[in-house]
Formats: structure tokens, sequence, C-alpha cells
């Protein structure tokens, strides 16, 4: 099957039950998430018309979504022994894969919008702000795809709900502190382009909460 005919039916939801595909197909659709998130990557830092912050993001997008998603991974394995669903590991994955292919599918139609909003932005924190939403529409289409995908998991063994629920809530708590590390995505005009920022390695959680504050004493 041609790869970019296959994620269209994964986007539409008309794509074979991810048991029986192949391992020809699943290359191929690893393929298309690794060139999408270059491809939005490449979109998302070239805001301000910094060409080498293009390049770092095209990097840094599918390197921030592997790099979560393996990090995670033991311990999705080890949420799905204990609920006794280590038969089912191998679909379970294979759901998580075809969500996170989503993501990048949809992240690389939306790159030309990225690209045609960045024309009547001056202001770096709106930038900033719309790259936030892109990846919110790419990742509730992702967590459609992960849906579906779970529906038959779930209609044989109803624990399978307390394992994608593991596996949202590890991942997303993983993938903020990933993004906080291997930030910036979006490079900021005013400042000198690098690949990762000064003091990269702190907590985004205390970052946020730090903010938060702030935020409450100027009001």
């Amino acid at each position: 099957m041609n790869a970019f005919a296959d994620v269209d039916g994964l986007l539409r939801g008309r794509a074979e039950a991810a048991a029986e595909i192949g391992p020809a197909v699943w290359r191929n659709r690893m393929a298309v998430g690794l060139i999408g998130g270059i491809l939005y990557g490449a979109v998302m830092g070239s805001y301000g018309g910094v060409g080498l912050q293009g390049l770092y993001s095209g990097l840094k997008v599918p390197l921030l979504v592997g790099v979560s998603t393996l990090l995670c991974l033991p311990n999705f394995y080890t949420v799905n022994a204990v609920l006794g669903l280590r038969s089912d590991f191998g679909r379970a994955l294979r759901a998580i894969l075809a969500a996170q292919v989503t993501v990048a599918a949809v992240l690389a139609c939306l790159a030309p919008l990225t690209a045609f909003f960045y024309l009547g932005i001056a202001e770096y924190g709106t930038a900033v702000a719309l790259n936030g939403v892109m990846f919110l529409v790419a990742a509730l289409a992702g967590q459609v795809t992960l849906a579906r995908a779970y529906r038959p998991l779930v209609a044989e063994n109803p624990l399978h709900r307390v394992g994608r629920a593991a596996w949202l809530t590890l991942y997303v708590f993983v993938a903020i502190q990933a993004a906080w590390v291997v930030r910036p995505f979006v490079g900021d005009p005013a400042l000198p382009t690098r690949f990762l920022r000064a003091g990269a390695w702190g907590n985004a959680y205390v970052e946020i909460v730090g903010l938060l504050l702030r935020i409450a004493q100027s009001l």
C-alpha cells in the first residue's frame, strides 16, 4: 500500500486493524511520521526569518516525540503487565504508534497555515501561542486515532481503559519536561540562535508554578 494512502486511511479511520498491518506498512508510517515532524519543525523554527533555527527545530520536533515515547514505553509495559494485559502489549503499542504518526501527519498538514500566519505576526509570544494551538489540534487528532485503535482492545478487556489512561498521563508529563529541555522551538529574533537555551536542564513544572505565582502576585 502507498504510504500516503495508508496515512490518509489512518486519518479517516479506514485503515486496517493495527494487528493486521505488515512490517512494510509500519516502516512507511514511521517514515511519514519522521518527515512530518521535520517539516513542521522547520516551518515552526522559521519565525523571524531565522534559517538556522528552522534546521534546529526540524530536528527537534521528531526528537521530542521519539524520545518521549521511548522513555514512557518501559512504564507502559509494566502497567500492562500488572493489569494482566501483557499478551495484548503488541497491539497496544501499535495503537500508540499509529496515534503518534497521526500527530506528525497532521502537523505536516498544518505547516502551510503556520507559515501563512507567520507573515502577519509581529510578536514572538503570539508565534509561540500559535504553535501551541497547532500542536493541540494535532494532539487531539492523535487521540482520535488512539481511541479507534483501542476500541477492540477495550471491547475484549475493559482494563485497557486503565492502560490507555496511564499512557496518556505519563506521556503528557514526560513530553512537557522534554519540550522544556530541548527548547527553543520558535526562535526569538531578539536572541542569538542556538540549539538549546541556557539553563535547559531546569524543571518545567517548577517554572510553571513560578509563572503562576508571579501572575497571581501581579493581580
